[in-house]
Formats: structure tokens, C-alpha cells, sequence
């Protein structure tokens, strides 16, 4: 994917799980980067890693702040062409999940879930789609398997990520004639931190995780690098014909249907 490099990239949610996996993946290719996530701690620690790859400090811009915080989120945008003077890709990565039902959902969970996992990439996207347009850039979205798929104790976060997915497709429909592509991945699951912030214990995600075995075909989990490096295609020239797509990485789970 040589023509990623020296491409300014924009990545939220990159302080951990796919986002920090991205970030790391995108600087072996060698993009500039402003990575973003609410703890700056964990934004240096993915920073030190991005070197590690051989990417040089001054191609690593730290920009922090949560995605609902729109005050932020024009800071991001705006550090961002200020330092680079362009932007070429933006990965909305950032996202939560929490655990309910449609009997015992509390509504301030629902608004929660709603506002990371929607409506903050509806309000980044429309902030840089001006710069975009300027490169015929790239938006990548990560969404889930939960977005084609429909399971159960998990309603908020399959709403937000089928919305996701609307938007993608309709993002690409009206930006197709400026040359700026839209895309998303949706995958199953993936080992990360996001479902034990989300409230499963050791045991629970253990035993999530054993799960795989039989709920996706491939009969295991993924791990952060193979999303990464779908990301990093679906942002890069390699899939310059490919627009509104919604790329299940879930070892085939989006396919199955129990028997």
C-alpha cells in the first residue's frame, strides 16, 4: 500500500483496541498521523509504538478529547491542518458497547451509545469532508458484524452500528461525485479491551471468547492487526473502486445462521 505513505490520517479511539492497532499498522506504512482518544497516557504509549515501527516523532501528532465534546472534535480537525496543512484519510474508530435488552435498557445508556458509536462520526465527517475534498480523500469507518447481523442484550449497539453502516452508504453516494470514497468495516469479534469496559468480567470474556469457536466459521476470534489492515486498504489506492462498502472481518460469522 505504498500510497499511504507520507498521507495525513486522522484516527479517534486511538489510545486502545483497533484504533491504537490502526494507528500502529498505518505508521509501518509511513502516514502522518494525529491520533486522538480521551487518555492521553495511553495516546503517548500509542505514539512510542508508531516509532517503534519507524515512523519519526514530528509525523505523530497527539490530539486529545472525546468524541461527544464537538469544541474538541473542531480542535482535532483544525490541529490537524494546522500542523500538516492537509488531511487525506479519517478512521472513526472510537466506539463503546454497552450490555441491555429492550426491557431493561436505561435511556441514558441508550443516548451514550448513541452519541460515541453515531452521531460523533456524523459531526467529525462533516468537519473534514471540506479537507477531503481538497485531497479526494478517504473516510473509514469501523462498525460491526452487529450492524448486518441482529442479536440479542446488546439492542443500543446494533442501532447505532446498522446506523453506522446507513451512513456510510449514503455518505459515499453524495461524495462519489467529488472523488471522496466511504467505507466501513464491520468486524466480529475481536480480542480487545471494548467488552470488558463494557462490563464483562474475566470469566464472562473468557468464555465470550471460547464462543468463537462455534459462532464464527473460522472458529475464533480476530485480533486487532487483521482489521488494521483492512482499514489500511480500504483507505489506500488499492480499493480506489470501492465505495459504500460495509466489509464484514468476522471469520465469516455474518454469513451463518443457526441450523
Amino acid at each position: 500500500m505504498a500510497s499511504l505513505k507520507d498521507k495525513v490520517v486522522i484516527i479517534t479511539g486511538a489510545s486502545s483496541g483497533i484504533g491504537q492497532g490502526t494507528a500502529i499498522h498505518m505508521a509501518s506504512l509511513g502516514c502522518k498521523l494525529t491520533i486522538s482518544g480521551r487518555k492521553m497516557d495511553n495516546l503517548q504509549k500509542t505514539a512510542q509504538m508508531c516509532e517503534e515501527q519507524g515512523l519519526a516523532k514530528e509525523k505523530i501528532l497527539i490530539v486529545g478529547g472525546d468524541v461527544t465534546d464537538d469544541a474538541a472534535m473542531r480542535e482535532l480537525v483544525e490541529k490537524t491542518i494546522d500542523y500538516y496543512g492537509q488531511l487525506d484519510v479519517l478512521v472513526n474508530s472510537a466506539g463503546i458497547v454497552i450490555n441491555h435488552n429492550c426491557e431493561n435498557i436505561k435511556i441514558e445508556d441508550y443516548d451514550t451509545m448513541m452519541n460515541i458509536n453515531c452521531r460523533s462520526v456524523v459531526y467529525l465527517c462533516s468537519l473534514a469532508i471540506p479537507h477531503l475534498v481538497k485531497t479526494k480523500g478517504t473516510i473509514v469507518n469501523v462498525s460491526s458484524v452487529t450492524g448486518l447481523r441482529s442479536f440479542p442484550n446488546v439492542l443500543s449497539y446494533c442501532m447505532s452500528k446498522a446506523a453506522l453502516d446507513q451512513y456510510t452508504r449514503c455518505a459515499a453516494l453524495e461524495l462519489a461525485p467529488k472523488q471522496v470514497r466511504v467505507n466501513a468495516v464491520n468486524p466480529g469479534v475481536i480480542v480487545t479491551e471494548i467488552h470488558k469496559r463494557g462490563g464483562m468480567s474475566e470469566e464472562q470474556y473468557a468464555q465470550f471468547l471460547a464462543r468463537t469457536k462455534t459462532t464464527h466459521a473460522l472458529g475464533r476470534p480476530g485480533t486487532v492487526d487483521e482489521v488494521a489492515k483492512c482499514i489500511s486498504f480500504l483507505a489506500s489506492d488499492d480499493s480506489s473502486f470501492i465505495t459504500g462498502a460495509t466489509v464484514p472481518i468476522d471469520g465469516g460469522r455474518h454469513a451463518m445462521c443457526p441450523r
